[in-house]
């Protein structure tokens, strides 16, 4: 399938989910995340905020977790700079920073700038992934653009709710791939 055709399906498929399915498999997201990927050699973590309305993987679980739990690790969120479309990366501070965007999405409204090169690891977002570690993401080509900015040994991480990899028909070199998937079933490498 090409990815405008995933993109369609797997966001129906979130959107038709139960929202107790929603949080249960949130919940398991969230304890193979922790039980499988190792954070003993990440300073800065890059995570992306979840758009709630789309369903999107629940990163706020990791974030609380990881500021509780792993006090030496930074946390750095990404705001859109709408006149390049590129990600700029603020560190996180507290929920008082945050502000929804145009698209309602909640962002840094000001904080201290995260240089790319200083992030060990970044969680991205995608609706599906195909068995190579490429991603369907939403299309707008914000983590394709921000990726390649980060240190060559920084840990590409996908983020889904769905364990299943997908055929991606319409890859290209612009694609960035990831490192490791986590789902509610576990994590693949790549």
């Amino acid at each position: 399938m090409t990815k405008a055709e995933l993109r369609k399906l797997y966001t129906e498929k979130r959107a038709s989910m139960s929202e107790a399915e929603y949080l249960h498999l949130n919940h398991l997201l969230c304890e193979y995340f922790f039980a499988l990927i190792d954070l003993s050699f990440v300073r800065v973590l890059h995570s992306f905020v979840p758009i709630e309305k789309f369903r999107e993987p629940n990163t706020w679980l990791i974030i609380d977790r990881i500021r509780r739990e792993f006090p030496h690790i930074r946390l750095s969120l990404p705001r859109v700079q709408p006149q390049t479309g590129q990600l700029e990366n603020i560190f996180f501070e507290g929920m008082h920073q945050l502000q929804a965007n145009a698209w309602g999405i909640l962002e840094p409204k000001q904080g201290v700038p995260t240089e790319p090169e200083k992030i060990d690891m970044v969680l991205v977002p995608l609706l599906a992934f195909d068995a190579h570690g490429n991603r369907v993401g939403y299309g707008k080509g914000f983590y394709d653009r921000f990726l390649p900015q980060c240190k060559p040994s920084c840990q590409r991480i996908g983020l889904t709710l769905f364990p299943e990899p997908v055929s991606i028909d319409d890859t290209n070199a612009f694609d960035q791939p990831l490192d490791k998937i986590v789902t509610p079933a576990g994590a693949t490498v790549f």
